[in-house]
């Protein structure tokens, strides 16, 4: 695994490395993993678990820098001892077990908190930028509850709406004409299992991957639905969607309010059910940042480039 952290202070990288790196190659022997510093990020290479240690060492320094406190021999033994401890107390219950013996860890403090958000409650709201994992999580979550026999089925849903550009006529019957706009799910689920199993499952409806409008008139019991892009669903879409719950079954709503493809004169109904929900007991709100992105460290980068032109029209609208 590789992983690339960016530093908060880079021009105080001295610090934060200590002496002739003295701190660096400490969290290198003491984790086992590769570090390279170079430019203001720190690329960190290993095994899965070892890299993160690493990177919440270097987030624990950080923290320290942030707030003036001193680093020495100590703290970054402090910091190696308490992410090696947190790490060995977690790792079991955060594991998400799916199929042929896999399992899914998050691998920040946000998605450790979305995903304790899902065990706890029945309807989760998720929303952040690309690349936080709130797909995936979610997928990876209801797959588990498959598994374990708490979920007798899967439903993932998306909005039928394209990103900013008209396709025209899609040939094929009606599963080939959606399948482009269902392909993300797809994906995520064939990472969790096999693709014969996946079908399997498909072809005796305990996992449907459907569009949003498919939904309209259902009550789905004993079920695991989770909606990604939601902040592509009009008002109505959203008020039809959660109303479609029904008893012993969980909810989960994604969506990344920065980039809404729906008319300008068109409210979001993301956006619409974080005002009107809130408060309400039995469901919950989390929201993930830049922090929690993982994939290639450059999403970030461009994450933060895009919000700062918000306020010029770009990016969430209502």
């Amino acid at each position: 695994m590789e992983l690339t952290v960016t530093l908060e202070q880079p021009e105080r990288s001295s610090v934060l490395f200590g002496p002739a790196d003295a701190y660096l190659k400490t969290i290198r022997q003491m984790m086992n993993v590769q570090m390279f510093a170079r430019g203001g990020v720190v690329r960190i290479t290993g095994a899965a678990k070892n890299v993160s240690r690493a990177a919440a060492v270097l987030a624990a320094l950080q923290r320290r820098m942030r707030h003036d406190k001193p680093i020495g021999d100590r703290e970054v033994a402090d910091a190696v001892a308490e992410a090696s401890a947190e790490g060995d107390s977690t790792e079991a219950a955060e594991s998400i077990t799916v199929y042929n013996g896999q399992a899914v860890h998050p691998r920040s403090p946000g998605q450790r908190r979305y995903v304790e958000a899902i065990r706890k409650h029945d309807m989760v709201f998720c929303t952040g930028p690309a690349g936080t994992g709130k797909t995936y999580l979610a997928v990876a979550m209801a797959v588990h509850m498959l598994k374990a026999d708490r979920a007798k089925r899967m439903i993932l849903v998306r909005p039928a709406v394209e990103a900013g550009e008209k396709l025209g006529f899609l040939p094929g019957d009606m599963q080939a004409k959606v399948n482009p706009y269902l392909r993300p799910l797809f994906d995520a689920l064939h990472d969790m299992m096999d693709f014969e199993q996946s079908r399997r499952f498909m072809a005796n409806d305990i996992i449907e991957v459907i569009p949003l409008a498919f939904m309209r008139g259902r009550t789905l019991n004993d079920s695991v639905i989770i909606l990604d892009e939601a902040q592509n669903t009009t008002q109505a879409q959203m008020l039809m969607f959660l109303t479609r719950m029904g008893h012993g079954s969980k909810m989960i709503i994604t969506g990344d309010d920065s980039q809404i493809d729906l008319p300008e004169n068109v409210t979001s109904g993301l956006i619409d059910s974080a005002r009107r929900l809130k408060g309400i007991k039995g469901l919950i709100f989390v929201r993930l940042d830049r922090h929690d992105i993982v994939r290639h460290h450059l999403v970030q980068n461009v994450v933060d480039a895009y919000g700062e032109n918000r306020d010029q029209g770009l990016g969430t609208r209502d």
